[in-house]
């Protein structure tokens, strides 16, 4: 992976040229969500293959505190805007003028806030698995952070924290940059802010997703 310095902070990334036969000139940067990876999230699914294939440049970053990006441990370092800001910044660093931006979870928090902030940087915003939850507060309960700090997986019962920590662990996560981030990153946007993201807006969440 490549990497650059957002304010200080070191972000890895990767940028994927397009494959298919007629590129578009045209670049999807993706978003992933909490206490996953850009790997994650969109390599093993296949999402950066098949936007390649379709002819689009692709653009990936492991957010602060996960995968190989640099790991804080101060909730104040993990605020949606100050996120966004990061995905900002690896547009500057690579000329992208204006991009499609795709999150999600926590990741399309992040695209949300970067879409009211700089909205002149976006052709289109994709949304998964974040609907109301974007104005009336995180899916993920607070405590998915006492999860993360836990002495153990054994120690919890919580399904839900069960599951989170579970998953960090197969990740190999960094659990106290984990902790950190759903506590620093549970800002919301008013109905009113959400009435200003003016860009082409995709949103798509599960009906079963409990999350």
């Amino acid at each position: 992976m490549q990497s650059f310095s957002s304010d200080g902070v070191n972000i890895a990334y990767i940028d994927l040229a397009p494959t298919g036969e007629t590129p578009k000139h045209e670049t999807v940067v993706l978003v992933h969500g909490f206490a996953s990876t850009h790997v994650i999230n969109w390599v093993n699914t296949q999402w950066t293959k098949s936007l390649t294939h379709a002819g689009y440049r692709v653009v990936a970053l492991d957010n602060r505190g996960h995968g190989e990006s640099e790991k804080l441990y101060d909730p104040a370092a993990y605020s949606s805007q100050v996120m966004a800001e990061d995905v900002r910044r690896l547009m500057d660093h690579l000329d992208i003028p204006r991009a499609a931006v795709m999150g999600y979870s926590m990741g399309a928090r992040i695209s949300a806030h970067l879409a009211l902030a700089h909205p002149q940087r976006l052709n289109a915003l994709l949304l998964g698995g974040l609907g109301i939850h974007l104005v009336e507060g995180v899916g993920l309960p607070i405590g998915i952070a006492d999860a993360m700090e836990a002495p153990s997986l054994d120690s919890l019962t919580d399904p839900m924290q069960r599951m989170f920590r579970a998953f960090a662990e197969q990740t190999k996560s960094d659990l106290r940059a984990l902790a950190a981030c759903i506590r620093g990153s549970r800002q919301t946007l008013t109905a009113e802010q959400v009435g200003r993201i003016a860009v082409p807006t995709l949103i798509s969440v599960g009906t079963k997703d409990d999350v």
